[in-house]
């Protein structure tokens, strides 16, 4: 039945044309899913008003841009109009240096680890990459019973006489056990990802080396790390585009706080649009604009530097 219906609209749209049909279900539902809204987003950050229908909303031209923009001084975000905005991006900004520089730096030491030849190699290559499988929900509610003030992490300070530590209503604690708690979830993706560039090095150039005298950090400096650079690349881009969005499991474990210690990127999107009393869908639409164009130019400098460290 099938071959009849294939061989009739192969003979009436021509062979060649056939794999134009088997892509349109994957291109409508990119064009619904993922085009329209990025397109009506774009529109939605050019109009103003609560309204949520785009034919209720008026044409205000770049006006939602102004107000992100409108600064005294761009490092002070008191003296900003949307000072929320601004600590969101410096928040973003520390939370993405920290959390990618520690999440490549753990993850190379894993994947050189793992690489090896020890006992149990497959078991510890599956612990590490179970976190990976969690909901990120679950990993911020698991770590939410963990670190609270009541947690099982102040129970056993207890045990010491060490006073409870309230790990999520500080700022510097609570910014240093999201990164942490970040790191923990997805590294075993990114340790996975390394591993598998290290097992496409040829072995014979080891041994090479080691007929030659080589030591062991000439190997890794001379051999692993230039033929390894291009997957360290892809990391590196995905990791931070997976840090700048990161949103779930912060809210989940601190909403943000306390303050606004914690308050990233899309976090003040998604209040400015849906969350606050005054649902503000231009300049959420506009802020996530600037994520996009943001995330962009980093990805394209970095794409860059990979292509130039390559070719040389």
């Amino acid at each position: 039945m099938l071959d009849a219906i294939f061989n009739r609209l192969q003979s009436r749209i021509g062979v060649n044309n056939m794999a134009y049909f088997f892509l349109l279900p994957n291109m409508l539902i990119f064009g619904i899913f993922v085009l329209f809204p990025m397109l009506l987003n774009f529109y939605y950050a050019l109009t103003g008003g609560t309204n949520l229908f785009p034919q209720d909303r008026p044409f205000i031209g770049l006006g939602n841009f102004e107000t992100l923009f409108d600064c005294e001084n761009f490092f002070d975000p008191n003296s900003c109009r949307e000072d929320r905005f601004w600590r969101a991006v410096f928040n973003t900004t520390f939370f993405v240096i920290f959390q990618v520089g520690f999440m490549v730096l753990f993850s190379m030491i894993t994947a050189l680890i793992l690489n090896r030849n020890i006992r149990g190699r497959g078991f510890f290559r599956s612990v590490f990459f179970y976190p990976v499988l969690l909901s990120p929900v679950v990993v911020a509610l698991i770590w939410k019973w963990i670190l609270q003030r009541q947690g099982v992490l102040n129970g056993l300070l207890s045990k010491f006489e060490i006073e409870a530590i309230p790990f999520l209503l500080d700022p510097t604690w609570s910014r240093f056990w999201v990164i942490v708690i970040s790191v923990w979830a997805l590294m075993g993706f990114y340790t996975l990802i390394l591993l598998a560039g290290l097992q496409s090095i040829p072995g014979n150039l080891y041994e090479a080396g080691l007929l030659d005298g080589t030591s062991t950090w000439q190997q890794f400096r001379y051999i692993t790390l230039p033929l390894w650079m291009p997957t360290l690349f892809v990391v590196l881009v995905l990791s931070l585009i997976r840090a700048v969005q990161i949103f779930d499991a912060v809210f989940v474990l601190t909403g943000g706080g306390p303050g606004t210690a914690n308050l990233f990127m899309v976090q003040y999107i998604y209040n400015t649009g849906f969350s606050n009393q005054v649902q503000i869908f231009g300049l959420s639409a506009a802020a996530s604009v600037v994520m996009a164009v943001v995330l962009l130019v980093f990805t394209l400098i970095q794409l860059r530097i990979g292509q130039d460290s390559g070719s040389a």
